[in-house]
Formats: C-alpha cells, structure tokens, sequence
C-alpha cells in the first residue's frame, strides 16, 4: 500500500478517535445528557410496564417481554435525534469553523460524532436490557438469538443517526433541527 495513504489513514483514524472521545466526554460533563442516556429510558419502560402495562392485551405471557423490544427501539431512535441536535449546535455554534481551520480530517468530526453515539447506544440497550430481566424480561429464544436481537437493533439505530446528522448539517439552527426531527420521528 501506498506510504502517503497510511499516512492519511492513520491521521484520519486518530482524529475521529479524539472526536469520539470529546463526543464521549460530553455525555459526562451535562447533566441532561445523562438523564436522556439513563434514566429516561428506563422511566419510559417502567411507565409502560407497571402504569400501562395491564391496559393492554398481548399475546405474551408477560407484557414486560413484549414492550421491552419496543421502548428499545424508541430509545434508540432517539438517540439518533441526538445526534442531529449536537451536530447542529457545533455548526451553530463556529465549531466546526473552527475545526476546518485545524489540520485534521474532514470526516472526523461526524464519524466521531456517530461512533460516540453508537457507543452510547450500545449502553442503553444493556442498561434497558438488564432493568428488563430485573422486572421479569426474558428472551425467548438461542443465546444467539438473544444477543442478536438487540444488535439488529443497535445496527438499525446507526443509519438512523447517519440521516439526522446529515438533518443536522443541513439545517441552520437547533430549533429547526427539533421541528424536523420531531416530524419524522413521529411516524415510527
């Protein structure tokens, strides 16, 4: 292979690793980043478990086995909002006027953006998953199977927030990224 484009690679791989990291930090230094990662979702599935959860008749044994796909899905959905407000922000922002000025890889900034959210998202699914089996979630299927459902969904979720970045790039302000992302999101 070509030295220069190993060269290239290789900065460019680095770049979306500090990226992914900052992305990473930012989960950790606000506070309403947390409560959307954690505690929202686990809210939404005991809302619907123990408030709800009798108001609707299933085919299941259980209702937490059949809501438990569902929320999961929703949240993951989510998080690709997410994904399209933080991109806005940074462009609202002069943040990424002031990433073209520095010598890094272009695409950096949004791979990393979505690799942190992946990551996130991963999180979530084991968080929702683990709460599911304290309340009485259980998978019905091959060890397999259960591993691979929730990677389905997590693989699903990646395209999702491909398209709200390219949401947020595109529209010019957070307020208007809210209102899109809303009238997709609300058909699924």
């Amino acid at each position: 292979m070509n030295p220069s484009l190993m060269t290239t690679l290789r900065w460019g791989i680095n770049d979306t690793i500090v990226m992914v990291g900052r992305n990473l930090l930012r989960y950790v230094r606000l506070p309403e980043n947390i409560v959307n990662v954690t505690v929202q979702p686990i809210m939404f599935l005991l809302l619907f478990t123990y408030v709800l959860g009798g108001a609707i008749r299933t085919t299941t044994p259980d209702y937490i086995t059949f809501v438990l796909p569902g929320i999961l899905v929703q949240t993951l959905i989510f998080g690709g909002f997410g994904t399209a407000l933080g991109l806005a922000q940074d462009v609202q922002s002069g943040l990424f006027d002031r990433y073209r000025s520095l010598p890094m890889a272009r695409p950096a900034v949004i791979v990393g953006r979505l690799i942190a959210d992946l990551l996130a998202n991963i999180f979530v699914a084991v968080l929702m998953i683990s709460i599911g089996l304290l309340i009485g979630f259980r998978f019905g299927g091959s060890a397999l199977e259960s591993i691979g459902s929730p990677l389905i969904g997590i693989l699903f979720a990646l395209p999702v927030a491909a398209i709200f970045a390219a949401v947020g790039l595109t529209v010019r302000t957070v307020e208007a990224v809210n209102v899109i992302g809303f009238t997709l999101i609300f058909p699924i």
